[in-house]
């Protein structure tokens, strides 16, 4: 990847600080590690709940770490950043539905009568 495609996909202009020697690098590394944890807590979560809409839930912050790895590929040059935009702005698309699936299953399910304490009349 050449600091040119870095700075044309950031839109910044050339007379910036270049950013792929270690900044861009870096931002992929927290990020990467970030999404993993945020992964696994959706997955504990799924764990404890086992609901469809926990599980869309997962597999929507899994598209978090699809775009990290994604950015890994396009910066070590294995994605042309054609595709690693096609491929970036189809998983915000997959995370989007999935989120509202989540949610309108959530809402629509039918849901077990809460007992409240009776009182005495």
């Amino acid at each position: 990847m050449t600091l040119s495609s870095v700075v044309l996909h950031l839109g910044i202009d050339h007379g910036s600080t270049p950013i792929d020697g270690v900044a861009l690098p870096t931002v992929l590394a927290v990020t990467a590690v970030v999404s993993l944890v945020v992964l696994g807590l959706g997955i504990v979560a799924l764990a404890q709940r086992r609901s469809r809409s926990y599980l869309l839930i997962t597999m929507a912050l899994g598209t978090l770490v699809g775009r990290t790895l994604v950015g890994g590929l396009a910066m070590d040059g294995l994605l042309s950043m054609e595709l690693h935009h096609l491929i970036e702005h189809t998983l915000d698309g997959v995370m989007a539905v999935l989120l509202l699936a989540a949610v309108y299953y959530a809402r629509t399910m039918a849901r077990p009568e809460v007992n409240t304490y009776e009182r005495d009349s």
